[in-house]
């Protein structure tokens, strides 16, 4: 049965075997998605600490929020793959699966034995799915990358921060997790793809390549102008006035995007004289005095409250918002009443709240249906439903410490 007593409803991806040997966050967040649509998706974790994520703060009752975020609709096996006998219980598995997920160093996962080459002699129909630093071609494949380092590569920084400031990364992981978006397209365009042909394929996204999509409009900009963008803050370059501007208390977003926009705006302010300079009237006019006019706008808002100005400027229907502050949104209405946050009963923590896929379906289940799993949790079911081992194959396994099946104890320091 569904939420509301109907007919039990299905999930897009309920059929799909997923093998996840990721870690960190761009390619657990991949996974994530395929596991939100309904995959069921085996991480299998190294012996010891498991995903480096696991390590990383802040913790809650030991377990990392970045971890808590990303790996919930997932078993939790461990497997050293780097030994035969992990080698020989990961082609078992990968020969069942639908798609596998890797984001090894370039190189590294032919070094293992988990190279594309080699998958697809075992499993034709596997979709293979790489996600990387820099991509798979070009002087830079072999680097090591993170977020922060490719938001500086493909110039996200030289964009972002105060004007005349330094260059900032942006506040959250939009590159690891824009690859991990692009890398899922990439994963269901190719099990559609087989759906017809019966093969599976490649796919590969980086981070490198995100950012620069990301940018794209710069780039044209660029070319048209032969201009570097500039830092604009909250600000747009293409739109004024667009920015956050102080009021008397806070911070107001104000969007303005068109001429008619701006008549509304400059009457909710009582400048209505303003439709009839020329330095305003167009938006490319604005856009040219918009140091100006941002003065203007300053001076009249610091008269009164982010509150006062919010209720009167959307009763006008002029695009603007508060500067939020992340701990507001826990008890957010509107978060509320678009259930963005979903309830899910952890191991050990009880009851936590995770944020949902941000997409939902009108005839198609999509969600959090398990908690984020304990390392090695589901190794034995796994391992037992999947590859038919015995109890007593198992604990020889684990003597070798060829697999992990208990929890380790938090590694929160």
């Amino acid at each position: 049965m569904d939420e509301e007593g109907g007919e039990a409803v299905g999930k897009p991806l309920q059929d799909v075997t997923v093998v996840d040997v990721t870690a960190n966050i761009a390619g657990p967040s991949v996974t994530m998605i395929l596991g939100d649509l309904g995959a069921e998706v085996i991480k299998v974790e190294r012996p010891g600490r498991g995903d480096d994520a696991r390590g990383m703060g802040p913790h809650i009752g030991g377990e990392s929020c970045y971890f808590l975020n990303i790996n919930r609709n997932k078993k939790s096996v461990v497997i050293d793959i780097r030994t035969p006998q992990g080698r020989d219980l990961m082609y078992r598995l990968i020969e069942q699966a639908d798609v596998f997920v890797e984001n090894f160093r370039y190189g590294k996962a032919e070094q293992l034995g988990f190279g594309y080459e080699r998958l697809k002699q075992l499993n034709p129909s596997l979709v293979y799915c790489t996600i990387s630093a820099y991509g798979q071609a070009g002087p830079e494949r072999e680097k090591p990358g993170y977020d922060g380092l490719l938001q500086a590569r493909t110039g996200i920084m030289t964009v972002t921060g105060a004007p005349g400031g330094p260059s900032v990364r942006a506040g959250v992981s939009i590159l690891d997790q824009g690859s991990a978006l692009w890398a899922a397209v990439g994963v269901l365009a190719a099990l559609y793809e087989r759906r017809s042909t019966g093969k599976g394929q490649r796919v590969t996204a980086s981070l490198f390549e995100t950012g620069l999509s990301w940018v794209g409009y710069h780039l044209l900009a660029y070319l048209a102008t032969g201009q570097e963008p500039e830092k604009m803050g909250a600000g747009h370059a293409a739109f004024a006035p667009y920015d956050a501007y102080p009021t008397a208390d806070e911070e107001l977003l104000i969007g303005i995007s068109n001429d008619n926009l701006f008549a509304k705006l400059a009457a909710a302010l009582g400048k209505e004289e303003w439709l009839a300079d020329e330095r305003y009237a167009t938006n490319l006019s604005r856009v040219r005095h918009r140091k100006e006019l941002d003065r203007e706008i300053i001076r009249i808002l610091q008269t009164r409250t982010s509150a006062e100005w919010l209720e009167r400027l959307s009763a006008a229907g002029v695009p603007c918002s508060r500067v939020t502050r992340i701990g507001s949104l826990l008890d957010d209405p509107q978060v509320e009443a678009v259930g963005m946050l979903q309830e899910v009963e952890h191991p050990t923590l009880g009851n936590i709240r995770l944020p949902r896929l941000p997409v939902q379906l009108s005839e198609s289940a999509v969600g959090i249906t398990s908690s984020p799993p304990l390392l090695g949790q589901h190794t034995e079911e796994v391992l037992a439903e999947r590859l038919g081992l015995t109890q007593e194959q198992m604990e020889r396994l684990k003597e070798q410490r060829i697999i992990q099946t208990q929890p380790e104890t938090s590694m929160a320091q």
